[in-house]
Formats: C-alpha cells, structure tokens, sequence
C-alpha cells in the first residue's frame, strides 16, 4: 500500500466518510463498515479529492483526453481530478459529464464540457461502485454521441464485494467490457490500515474479516 492511499483512508475517517459500526446496506446485507461519500461537503475536501484520485491515475499509468463523470456525483470528481492533474503534475486533460436529459435549445446535445469525438480515449470517474449501474447507464450516452474508448474507470473504494455472482461489480466490468476499474483504496488496504494503526478501529476487525471471508471477492 502506497502513502497516498493510507493518507487516503485517513482523510475518509476524519470526514466522517468511513464508518465502523453494525450497518444494514442496500443489499440487505448486515456490514461492520459503511462508506457515506456524501459527507464530503467543503471545497477543501473536494480539492484532496482530486489530488488523490489524480495520484490513482498516475499510478496505473491510465492514458485518455477527457474525464468524464456522469451525473451527479461523478460531475465534481471529474473537475477536481482534472484540476489536481493540470496543477499538480502539468497534464492538460479536458472534462465532460453528462445531462440527465439532452438539452433541446442552445447549444443542445447530452454533454456538458470537452466535446467529445470518435476515437478519443475517456476515463470516467465516479465516487464507488456498487453493482456498476452507473457505468452501464453512460455507456448508450456516450455512444450516441461518439465513438470513444474507455481507457479505465477511477472509483475511490473498490468494497471486494460479490455481486449476484462470484465477481464484484469491478471485476464484472472488465470482464464484460474490458473496462479496468481502478479505485484508489480497495477494503483489503482499509483493513491493512486498521493493523497498521493508521486509523483506529482494531475492535471491528474481526467482524471485517468474518464478512470478506463471506463475501468478499
């Protein structure tokens, strides 16, 4: 694990992101964490954000010309992350996201931003993900618009989770789409994390541990 990543995990668990507890999902699973990215509020949250995600797209090496994040929550990632990599790191790349309905007047069309064309290489960049529906959902969106490769998708957390089969979501993405999912810190790292010390929480680790080996990919 790099320091960027546990530097990361802390920043999650000061803003109040990643919690430790008894939480019921979406899924009805019962879980010993939860992750509320919705608790990054502040332009100061917002531009560490970028930095990291930005230090994630360096790391693997990920090659595109617009970052695009769809609607909502991936729209200030995608600034963010363009920002942090323009003024961090010297790299120019331009951004989009996508309107939840295509505007009829104007300038018109489904995508605010960098226009897109046909063989340009994108990156999309979301928050998690969880059964991958909001990679499916941009797929027709940008196809109506160009022909576009998908370099890679950044999330923040990979949760190593089965989905309805014995894959996470990330890795049935790749193996449908050939999309790879990067995500700054995968739940192994967390874990990692907690017996490193970096954050605290050692008294949910064996709960964590008794719930990847459940259902962990």
């Amino acid at each position: 694990m790099q320091d960027y990543q546990r530097e990361f995990i802390k920043f999650m668990a000061e803003s109040g992101v990643l919690l430790f507890g008894d939480f019921t999902l979406k899924s009805g699973r019962r879980a010993p964490y939860f992750i509320n990215t919705g608790k990054y509020r502040t332009g100061a949250q917002l531009a560490r954000l970028g930095e990291y995600y930005a230090a994630c797209y360096l790391e693997h090496r990920v090659d595109a010309k617009t970052l695009v994040g769809p609607a909502y929550k991936g729209i200030p990632l995608a600034v963010a992350t363009a920002i942090a990599l323009y003024k961090n790191h010297g790299l120019e790349l331009g951004y989009a996201f996508d309107r939840k309905e295509a505007k009829d007047h104007g300038e018109g069309g489904m995508f605010v931003g960098t226009p897109l064309e046909n063989g340009d290489r994108v990156c999309l960049i979301e928050d998690v993900m969880t059964s991958g529906k909001a990679f499916r959902e941009i797929l027709p969106k940008l196809g109506a618009v160009a022909d576009v490769q998908i370099a890679a998708m950044l999330i923040s957390v990979d949760r190593q989770e089965k989905g309805t089969g014995e894959r996470s979501a990330a890795e049935e993405v790749y193996a449908s789409y050939g999309v790879p999912v990067h995500a700054i810190v995968t739940m192994e790292n967390i874990i990692e994390a907690i017996e490193e010390g970096v954050i605290d929480g050692r008294e949910y680790l064996p709960a964590m541990q008794a719930y990847r080996a459940q259902y962990g990919t």
